[in-house]
């Protein structure tokens, strides 16, 4: 073999031991608020790569259309209803999902709420129901898949989702103090729990997205105008359905089995700036 001939060799094992290294086959995923939005977009990532997806959100009829919408692309998805502010739909989905699977090495924590209005009127009862479902369910969810299936097994991938709104006082919006202030909450969230739990194999992320159309922004870009909304943002430009893909692949394969504790922003470069 020439030396040319070597190199290519070499070139090509790389290659394909970095393929990989980003091929979920066999691995079970559970997507919480996965039925739409940016829970689709991660479900179609994690199946595409061959991981088989449990969808999770309150609604089941949402549930069967994005279970049928994921069979058609030829991934194979499951799906179970559950309330994530509600302690006893918690159990019952880590029950039913482990009943069927035998185990979760995937958690996506996307499953989350909002709620607008000024700081010094923003109810109290609906400060609790942001907080509740946005940092307090991510905990007792994250620990109940982590002691009945990751810590035995000793592998698991966490990956939260955050906001550049937990990464700045104030991201665009001025009446989203319970939204920002959660989502702050779940970047700290994920470095601490990064640090608990790295010595059962376990890895822990966080994507902290930028401005993503869905239900919770439809009445934002409506109001406001996509020209204004990408002015500040050095890529002139909001997500789109795969802007998330690449960075849910990477946290949650062994291409990441390295990285743990970090918050990655998809922003189109706001932080930088």
């Amino acid at each position: 073999m020439s030396g040319y001939e070597e190199q290519l060799f070499e070139k090509e094992s790389l290659m394909g031991s970095v393929k990989k290294a980003f091929d979920l086959t066999g691995k079970i995923a559970l997507v919480t608020g996965g039925s739409r939005g940016l829970g689709l977009q991660i479900a179609e990532a994690l199946g595409e790569q061959g991981a088989k997806v449990i969808l999770s959100s309150r609604k089941a009829a949402d549930l069967e259309q994005a279970c049928s919408h994921l069979s058609k692309l030829g991934y194979q998805a499951d799906a179970i209803a559950a309330d994530n502010s509600k302690d006893a739909d918690i159990m019952r989905l880590v029950d039913q999902a482990l009943g069927k699977f035998g185990r979760i090495d995937i958690l996506l924590n996307n499953a989350g709420a909002t709620w607008g209005a000024p700081t010094e009127d923003h109810p109290v009862e609906a400060w609790d129901k942001v907080m509740n479902l946005n940092i307090r369910s991510l905990f007792v969810l994250s620990q109940q898949v982590a002691k009945r299936s990751m810590i035995p097994n000793k592998y698991g991938r966490i990956i939260n989702m955050a906001s550049i709104a937990g990464l700045r006082g104030h991201v665009g919006e001025p009446q989203m103090i319970a939204y920002n202030t959660s989502k702050g909450a779940v970047v700290n969230f994920t470095r601490a729990l990064a640090g608990s739990w790295g010595q059962y194999g376990i890895t822990v992320n966080a994507l902290a997205p930028g401005f993503f159309p869905s239900k919770m922004t439809a009445g934002t870009i409506k109001a406001v105008g996509l020209d204004k909304l990408t002015e500040g943002v050095p890529l002139r430009r909001i997500g789109d359905e795969d802007d998330l893909k690449g960075a849910i692949v990477l946290f949650a394969s062994d291409a990441g089995k390295h990285i743990t504790g970090q918050i990655l922003a998809v922003d189109g470069g706001i932080m930088a700036v």
